[in-house]
């Protein structure tokens, strides 16, 4: 038996639904009048002789480089229904800043469906359609990794620019075309990013879940034998909270790579300064600053 409360959310998530087709008349008809007033507002100007035209807005074109970020989205099971919101949200803001990068890679979401689907179909009004440089796969990590090889590898698969550009003339490891990787990204790994390299697929776990389920990224990759690797986070920054990022930081903070070929700079820029990271040479040199400022204090 259902008690009062319950039934009360119940009642009001009826009613929120009941009234979804009202909401989306009601919108329609903000956008329809507010379109109406501009249009209003400039035949007035015009004929006021005050009409100015609007300066173009420039579109800032970006570079496609062949490699991929994969969204790991096999966890809904582990989730509770605020963090499947939450992980959407991440997914959509990844791919915006995918799409305003300087150097854009390819991004692919496996194992989509369920309620992520029904949430994207429902509620996100199914924009996701229309997407531009992202695939969604109801697969898993490992076949759409293949098949994200295939379209690295194509004719419009990309360039190889910035950074890795940079990291191969400076004698980095550079993957060939035939030499495609796929890494799991986790911060368990023992491995850690040096840098990053062509035609190779990074997968990032999509889960959130408030750190209830350690580890379970690096255990899913290694019961698949998959080489992993970690962020150099440790290498670059002083943190004051755990080290565990939000999906979109994750891709974020390569994307700042790709352009920045720094990855204290990447991380600097990306992670947010209410966790309190500092870089690790800046943290040693106000370090040393207060301590000549004591020194001189004590003469």
């Amino acid at each position: 038996k259902l008690s009062k409360n319950q039934l009360k959310k119940l009642k009001k998530k009826r009613e929120w639904e009941e009234g979804r087709e009202a909401r989306k008349a009601k919108r329609k008809e903000k956008i329809k009048g507010k379109k109406e007033r501009k249009r209003e507002a400039k035949e007035q100007a015009i004929a006021d002789g005050t009409y100015v035209e609007p300066t173009p807005k420039r579109i800032h074109g970006n570079i496609q480089v062949p490699i991929t970020f994969i969204f790991d989205c096999d966890f809904e099971d582990l989730m509770h229904p605020s963090e499947l919101i939450s992980l959407a949200s991440q997914l959509t803001r990844a791919y915006s800043d995918n799409r305003n990068a300087k150097y854009s890679a390819h991004l692919a979401v496996s194992s989509f469906g369920g309620k992520m689907k029904e949430r994207f179909d429902g509620i996100l009004a199914g924009h996701y359609e229309s997407w531009k440089n992202v695939k969604f796969y109801s697969e898993d990590f490992v076949q759409v990794a293949e098949k994200s090889k295939a379209i690295m590898t194509s004719k419009n698969g990309g360039v190889i620019r910035g950074s890795l550009q940079r990291a191969k003339r400076d004698g980095g490891e550079g993957s060939s075309e035939a030499e495609s990787e796929l890494i799991y990204l986790s911060s368990d790994s023992d491995y850690t990013l040096t840098e990053l390299k062509p035609y190779t697929c990074y997968v990032i776990g999509g889960l959130v879940d408030r750190n209830r389920h350690k580890g379970i990224c690096y255990k899913r990759a290694m019961d698949r034998d998959i080489k992993t690797a970690k962020l150099p986070i440790g290498e670059y920054m002083e943190m004051n909270s755990r080290s565990v990022l939000t999906t979109n930081h994750v891709s974020e903070i390569m994307l700042k790579w790709l352009e920045l070929g720094d990855w204290g700079d990447a991380f600097i820029q990306v992670i947010p300064k209410r966790k309190g990271g500092a870089l690790k040479g800046k943290c040693e040199n106000e370090s040393s600053a207060e301590e000549d400022i004591q020194h001189s204090d004590n003469e």
